[in-house]
């Protein structure tokens, strides 16, 4: 892997190929394709798993038509170049059928990611994906940052990035506005901090 991370840019292909080969590998990190160059996401840890799980539910009471889904990747970027799997993806139910592991993103409504205790977060999760997504058009990006307590939503896409952001701490409720349209009481998250 530290061939791939020492290329400056990489071909989708060639990035979807490595992907394959190294998806075999993988124990402790997964591929991703950020503006042309190869990033690895840390896997998941408890508290993460836990939070997705609560917002999963969340999802389910108030839009049972949408599913969270956390497994698939996403073609993403202006000319679909980019290869993220966010840590969840809120979609109609049958969106990503007949599609393979990196699907078009046209139906999804908010990407959500959580925060990993790594040091190239800061960079990954509240620089270059809010990027990413906006540049692909899609509506919201939710971020459950776990180093500051804080939950954020990004809305309003236009080109390359969000033209609104609503920050609060964990314990303040957050609307999620349309297309979406919930209110995330987030008192819980202070319980998975770690």
């Amino acid at each position: 892997m530290t061939a791939l991370a020492d290329r400056p840019h990489i071909s989708t292909a060639d990035f979807e190929e490595a992907a394959r080969i190294l998806s075999r590998l993988e124990e402790e990190a997964r591929l991703e394709l950020i503006n042309g160059k190869v990033k690895s996401k840390p896997m998941p840890d408890g508290d993460h798993g836990r939070i997705i799980q609560w917002l999963l539910r969340i999802c389910m009471q108030h839009r049972p038509e949408l599913f969270l889904d956390p497994n698939q990747g996403l073609k993403t970027e202006a000319y679909r170049n980019g290869r993220l799997r966010p840590d969840g993806s809120l979609v109609p139910c049958d969106a990503f059928v007949g599609q393979g592991e990196w699907a078009d993103p046209e139906q999804v409504l908010m990407v959500v990611e959580v925060t990993s205790h790594d040091s190239d977060t800061d960079q990954r999760d509240r620089v270059e994906k809010p990027r990413a997504y906006a540049e692909t058009g899609i509506p919201l990006y939710l971020l459950i940052d776990r180093d500051n307590c804080e939950v954020s939503v990004y809305s309003e896409p236009d080109g390359g990035r969000y033209e609104s952001v609503h920050t609060v701490p964990y314990g303040k409720p957050l609307l999620l506005p349309d297309p979406v349209g919930i209110t995330l009481e987030t008192e819980p998250l202070k319980d998975w901090v770690n």
